[in-house]
C-alpha cells in the first residue's frame, strides 16, 4: 500500500520538474539563439515477489513478478536545432547557419554563443553589448603591403577601428593583363605621326608616390621592326609634367643617370602566350613572373644629402611565361590594353566595413580601397549535449562535451556566417503547449494516486469497527 504513495509522489515530483522546463522554454520563446530544453523520464528499480523459473520437463517456465517504486528524471537535454533566421540589417548582427558557436572572451574564460547580437565598443572592439563580453577571431597580419588572415594563430579580440586612418602607400606593383593584336602591322622607317598612332597602342593608370600623390603611368607597345611576335614597350611617368620625372625601365638596377631608358622588349612565343622580356641593356627574363622595373624622379621629396632626386621603383608584373590569365598575349584579336591593378593609394579614412558569409571582416576606406581586417572564428564539440547553460546565452564546455574545435567559417562542418540576420529561438509553441497538457495530466494522475492510495488506507483502518 505505501508504495503506491512513494510511487505517486515520485511522479508529482519529477512532472513539476518537466513543468520547470517548459516554463522555461516558452519564457524564452523570444530569446535570441536560445536551445529549449526536454526532460525524459525513466523509471527507476523494482521490488521482486517472486523471480523467473526456468522450464521443466512436466511444466513451463514462469516469469518474475516485481513491483514498480516510481520513476524519476532520465535526462533533461538541450535541443541544438537551428531556429529561424530574423533579418535586422545591421552589419553587426550575425547568425550562423548550420553547427558552430561564436567565441566570447569572459574576462578570459571562453563561453560559446549562437545569440550573435553583437555590437562595437569605444575602441572598436567586437562585443557582446549587453555584458561586454569580447568577440574572438582573428586579426588581419600586414605581409609585403597585403593583409593575410592566418586562422592556424591562437584567437584574439576582433576590432574594427571604424574613422581610423588608412596611410598613403607607394605604389610597389602594377599587374598587367593585356592583349597585342597580331594583324597590327610594323611600322615603316620614317613613319608619319599619323601612322605611329595607328599603329601603337597605349594603356595608362593612376599610380602613388609615398606621399599618396598621383602619377600618370604609360606604357605604349609597337611592333618591333623585321621581328616576328616581339613587342617594343616604351615607359612614361607624367608625360605632360612640366618638370621631366626622368622615367627608366630595366631588369637590373636603376640608378640615376639610367635617364630616360625606358625602352624594353617583349616576346611571345608561337601559341601566342608570354615568352620573355630584354631590357634595353640585353637583361632577359625568360621563366616564371616576367617583371620589369620601373623608377622615376619624384619632385616633391626632399633630395638626399648628395643632392639626388629620390626615385621611387616599382614593378610592371606582365604575367607568367606560358600564361593565359592576368598575364600579356599575343593574338589575331583587338588590343586589349589592360592594367587591372595597381597596389598604392593615398591616404584614407575607414568610412564602413562588411562582414562576409566566411565571417571575413573588410573595412571600406574614402580613399576607394578595401582592406581585410580580420575574420571570426567558430568553435564546435564532439558533443554538443554536453555544453552547460552559463546564463546570458551562452554555454561553458564541461567534461561530456569535449574541447572547442576552432577553425573559420566553412571548416570541418562549421557553418555559414549571415550578417544583417540573427537567429531567433528554436521553440515551437505547439508543442510546448501539447508538453504541457501531458505534463499537466500526468500530474493529475499522480495526485489521483496518492489520493486513492490514501482512502484505501483510511479503509483499512476502519476495518475494527
Amino acid at each position: 500500500m505505501m508504495r503506491s504513495l512513494f510511487s505517486g509522489v515520485s511522479g508529482l515530483q519529477n512532472h513539476q520538474t518537466r513543468m520547470d522546463v517548459i516554463g522555461n522554454n516558452i519564457a524564452n520563446v523570444n530569446t535570441t539563439g536560445f536551445k529549449g530544453n526536454r526532460v525524459n523520464f525513466q523509471d527507476i528499480f523494482y521490488q521482486q515477489l517472486q523471480g523467473a523459473a526456468r522450464p521443466t520437463e512436466t511444466l513451463g517456465g514462469v516469469n518474475p513478478r516485481e513491483v514498480g517504486l516510481g520513476m524519476t528524471v532520465a535526462a533533461i537535454d538541450t535541443v541544438h536545432t537551428q531556429g529561424a533566421f530574423q533579418s535586422t540589417g545591421i552589419g553587426t548582427d550575425l547568425a550562423i547557419q548550420g553547427m558552430g558557436f561564436f567565441i566570447l572572451d569572459d574576462r578570459g574564460t571562453q563561453l560559446y554563443t549562437r545569440a550573435g547580437a553583437f555590437s562595437l565598443d569605444r575602441d572598436g572592439t567586437l562585443v557582446n553589448p549587453a555584458n561586454g563580453m569580447k568577440v574572438q577571431g582573428w586579426m588581419a597580419q600586414e605581409i609585403g603591403g597585403r593583409q593575410y588572415l592566418d586562422t592556424s594563430r591562437s584567437i584574439e579580440d576582433l576590432i574594427i577601428p571604424v574613422g581610423a586612418k588608412d596611410e598613403a602607400r607607394a605604389t610597389s606593383m602594377v599587374y598587367f593583363a593585356s592583349n597585342l593584336d597580331k594583324r597590327i602591322p610594323e611600322l615603316p622607317d620614317g613613319a608619319t605621326p599619323e601612322e605611329i598612332a595607328m599603329g601603337a597602342w597605349s594603356t595608362s593608370i593612376n599610380i602613388y608616390d609615398s606621399f599618396g600623390d598621383i602619377h600618370v603611368l604609360e606604357v605604349e607597345f609597337t611592333r618591333v621592326p623585321g621581328v616576328n611576335n616581339s613587342w617594343q614597350g616604351q615607359v612614361y611617368v607624367n608625360r605632360n609634367a612640366d618638370i621631366p620625372t626622368n622615367a627608366s625601365a630595366g631588369l637590373g638596377e636603376l640608378p640615376p643617370e639610367a635617364g630616360g631608358a625606358s625602352i624594353f622588349t617583349v616576346n611571345f612565343n608561337n601559341q601566342g602566350t608570354l615568352l620573355s622580356a630584354v631590357d634595353a641593356v640585353g637583361n632577359e627574363s625568360t621563366a616564371g613572373q616576367v617583371i620589369m622595373n620601373v623608377a622615376f624622379d619624384v619632385q616633391s621629396a626632399t633630395p638626399g644629402d648628395d643632392g639626388e632626386m629620390v626615385r621611387q621603383v616599382f614593378q610592371l608584373n606582365m604575367g607568367q611565361v606560358g600564361g593565359l590569365v592576368n598575364s600579356m598575349t599575343q593574338y589575331a584579336e583587338r588590343s586589349s590594353m589592360k592594367i587591372f591593378e595597381q597596389n598604392g593609394n593615398s591616404m584614407g579614412y575607414m568610412e564602413n566595413f562588411r562582414i562576409d558569409g566566411s565571417g571575413t571582416i573588410t573595412g571600406i576606406f574614402d580613399n576607394g580601397t578595401t582592406r581585410i581586417l580580420g575574420q571570426v572564428a567558430l568553435a564546435s564539440f564532439a558533443n554538443q549535449g554536453g555544453l552547460e547553460k552559463a546564463g546570458d546565452n551562452t554555454f561553458r564546455r564541461t567534461n561530456n562535451s569535449g574541447n572547442a574545435m576552432i577553425d573559420a567559417s566553412g571548416v570541418a562542418g562549421k557553418g555559414r556566417i549571415i550578417a544583417g540576420a540573427l537567429e531567433m529561438s528554436n521553440i515551437d509553441m505547439a508543442d510546448q503547449f501539447t508538453d504541457m497538457i501531458i505534463t499537466q495530466r500526468g500530474f493529475q494522475a499522480s495526485s489521483r494516486t496518492i489520493q486513492t492510495a490514501d482512502q484505501l488506507l483510511q479503509e483499512l483502518l476502519t476495518l475494527k469497527r
